[in-house]
């Protein structure tokens, strides 16, 4: 199987190559204009130059059987089509774009090619969020919150608020009927958010603090007089009287930990299987982040 990897930055190395270059069955190859990074990355996975490549072209020549673009998010709209126009069946990082008129534009194309499209909300597939879908969910709260970086709205949104977003539509346990955004902005500069989402018997609440002196990410749902913790996505806390907590394992490697392990090989057997996968409802949450984004631009100064 014949898997391209288009975009060698910090999140392809830290976490989906590792997984990538272990899987056996896998012809791995490598995309990026960056001639350093591509041979330093290709030469520490061992991969002959047959399997390196410098361009989008190159790379297609190559016959993907799959591919998986790690490229900024400016560029997605521009690889991501030229993929389903080759019906190659891909994975993309979140957002697929930063417009959300590119998002429907490549949704529907996938649609229209019958390719596989797939965006990289791995939080579905971490096994401590995961197991928030079994607990009674009356109330919902997400923290993702960091350290000295306010930033234009529409990329904190798109490129990390994101993540928040989708997170509470997946834990959401009922339709949503109604959604509020609170922001504060300074000089154009988006320093935090709060989404709330409710719905029949259950509230959802998301937030975003990008000056909170602390880089954290907490969830919490609640009902029925139980509760569960997960704190960044290691460690699972559950009360119901005396907590209790679990801890990731010593030799739990982090991308099984964060759910992308699990992501990049649902992806590959739907693949393999010939399973046309669609990226319909990611595009619901791109829908959802684009009202926060206008939310927060037509809130009084």
């Amino acid at each position: 199987m014949k898997v391209g990897c288009i975009g060698l930055g910090d999140i392809a190395q830290k976490a989906y190559l590792p997984v990538l270059g272990g899987l056996p069955g896998v012809e791995l190859h490598l995309q990026t204009r960056t001639p350093a990074t591509l041979a330093r990355v290709a030469d520490g996975l061992r991969l002959p130059e047959a399997q390196r490549h410098r361009d989008l072209d190159a790379l297609l020549a190559a016959g993907l059987d799959a591919a998986f673009v790690h490229a900024p998010t400016v560029v997605h709209p521009e690889i991501v089509t030229r993929l389903l126009e080759a019906g190659v069946p891909t994975y993309v990082d979140k957002p697929l774009a930063y417009e959300l008129a590119d998002s429907e534009r490549l949704v529907a194309l996938a649609e229209e090619r019958g390719v596989s499209l797939a965006v990289g909300f791995n939080r579905r597939f971490a096994p401590g969020y995961t197991q928030c879908a079994d607990h009674p969910r009356e109330l919902i709260l997400m923290q993702k919150n960091r350290i000295g970086l306010p930033e234009e709205p529409r990329s904190m949104i798109l490129d990390d608020f994101i993540h928040v977003v989708d997170t509470l539509r997946f834990l959401a346990p009922g339709p949503i009927d109604d959604v509020t955004v609170r922001a504060r902005v300074r000089d154009g500069l988006l320093h935090h958010v709060v989404l709330q989402l409710s719905g029949d018997g259950y509230t959802a609440l998301g937030v975003m603090n990008r000056l909170s002196g602390s880089a954290e990410e907490i969830l919490e749902v609640s009902g029925q007089d139980t509760k569960r913790q997960v704190v960044n996505l290691a460690e699972i806390v559950d009360h119901k009287g005396q907590p209790t907590v679990r801890r990731r394992g010593d030799w739990v490697p982090v991308a099984r930990q964060r759910g992308i392990e699990q992501a990049v090989l649902a992806f590959l057997d739907a693949v393999r299987a010939g399973k046309v996968l669609s990226a319909r409802d990611a595009l619901a949450t791109h829908e959802l982040c684009e009202r926060v984004v206008r939310a927060v631009r037509e809130r009084p100064a």
